[in-house]
This record gives C-alpha cells, structure tokens and sequence, in this order.
C-alpha cells in the first residue's frame, strides 16, 4: 500500500519479474484495482502478493480506494486467509506533506497497532536521490515524527534498493507468523461497515478538514472578483471558482456516503460489538 507515485507496482515487479509497467515510476496511477500475483520459489515456498490502488490517486476519490481495499481484506478475511505482512512504500525523497500525512494516517488506523509488527515502512527510490545528505534528513525526520507512533508499536523501515534481491529481503524478513488488520476484525468480527469503521470515520473527518479549507479558498475567491477591475484577471478568478466549487461539491458528496445514519449509529451504541 501506500501514496500514487510512492513505487508500489515496481516493488512488486521486481519481486515478481513482470516488466515495469507503462507509469509505476511516475505520479500517475497505474493501479486501478487489486491486483494479486502468486510465486513459487525452487524451495517450495509460495507467496501471494497483492498491489492496492494508491490514496491520493489521479483516477480515483480516496473512498474508493479503501471501500477497493477493504473489500478485498473483508474477503480475504471471511476465508479465514491473514496476511503476513503489509508494505507501505514512501519516496525516500519525499518530505511528509499535508496530503502524504493524510495518507500515512488513513494506513495506520487501517492496520491498527496490533498489527504493527507485520508492517514495513518502505523507503524508495534511493537510486534517483542526489543529495543523500539531505534525503536521510528526510527520512530521519519521518522516522523521528510521523512514522514514530507505528515504529514504537512494531513497525520497521526498510530501505528498498530497487532490485529483485532488495524487495525479496524484505519480504523474507517478515517470516512467517501471520496477523489479521484492525479493519478486518471492524468488518468481520465487530460486523461493523466501512463508514463505521477506524479507517472509514477517519477518513471523513479527513474530507470535513477539506471542505473547510474548500469553503475559505471560494470564500477568498469570491472578495477578489469583486474587487477585481481587471476582465480577464476576473475570467480567470471566475473559472478558479467554478473549478473548486465542483470539487468542494465531490467532497460534499464523498461525506454524504461516508455518513452514519441515526438509526444506524443507535443501533451500534445498544449493540457494542467490539473487534478482536
């Protein structure tokens, strides 16, 4: 798992020896769906690896990434399959942004601290880095502040070199042991739904922090056009409107969904079904 662009589909590429597809180096996303890949080794062993869409994704709302992802977990679950492992990728050269913070905290109450030791916090790209100094600020600055919570629970960082040998070590490391994703014991043990959920009631406090900033940016934009002398400054203060006025409408439709109905909510208090 982890953001569009952070090298997801090339991890499992270079596990798996499929050719890099056309924009897993790149921004654009190139995971639409789940996709699972199983592989045999000469040893015996057999692994299934599965690429998620990633959050902030260019073709996709953020919800329906993780109503992809949590159906696919859901599923898994109910067959009585858990994961050995989990792999949020990062750009080393990334510094933890606004929207890359959102994302990272989307993940983390996905897997739940219980969790925590199956996880691996994946640094890649190291290859393209020029100012190695500076990137191991970075990453030392992640470990340090954001990531800190999940590494003191269990989590590791593992640096990915971009090579088969790379991404195998840190799969292997993993050993064997297996463990199920608080989302998962939300959905199947606690019978909960996913607005209902840790990741689903975070993720719409995440679009209400969007739809404030959404109405103060169109609020700006509304006293600059009516100030504004210029035409063709105008125009262009115009479509800017029109432009966030459609996107802060997505939003509000996006927390529409993700909205738990009052009978619904009297329902859950009476009932207190917790998770595992």
């Amino acid at each position: 798992m982890g953001p569009t662009g952070s090298g997801k589909s090339n991890f499992v590429n270079k596990l798996t020896g499929n050719k890099d597809e056309k924009g897993a180096h790149t921004l654009q996303s190139c995971t639409q769906d789940i996709r699972v890949f199983k592989v045999s080794l000469t040893d015996g062993r057999h692994y299934v690896f599965v690429d998620t869409p990633g959050f902030n994704n260019t073709l996709q709302s953020d919800r329906d990434v993780i109503q992809t992802i949590s159906d696919w977990l859901e599923a898994t679950y109910r067959a009585g399959v858990k994961l050995t492992g989990v792999i949020y990728t990062h750009r080393a050269t990334d510094h933890m942004s606004g929207t890359l913070r959102k994302n990272f905290d989307m993940f983390s109450r996905l897997c739940g601290e219980k969790a925590a030791e199956r996880v691996r916090l994946v640094t890649t790209m190291w290859d393209k880095v020029k100012d190695m100094e500076r990137v191991r600020s970075v990453v030392s600055l992640l470990e340090g502040e954001t990531w800190r919570p999940l590494l003191d629970a269990g989590a590791r960082h593992e640096k990915f070199e971009n090579s088969p040998k790379s991404a195998w070590d840190i799969v292997i490391g993993l050993g064997v042991k297996t463990e199920a994703l608080v989302l998962q014991e939300e959905l199947v043990d606690a019978g909960r739904r996913l607005n209902e959920t840790t990741a689903g009631k975070t993720l719409y406090s995440q679009y209400q922090k969007i739809l404030d900033d959404q109405r103060e940016t169109i609020k700006g934009i509304a006293e600059e056009i009516k100030g504004e002398q210029d035409p063709k400054i105008a125009r262009d203060l115009q479509e800017e409107y029109r432009r966030i006025e459609t996107q802060l409408h997505r939003t509000i439709e996006e927390m529409e969904s993700l909205k738990i109905p009052m009978g619904r909510r009297i329902s859950l208090f009476f009932s207190k079904k917790p998770a595992r």
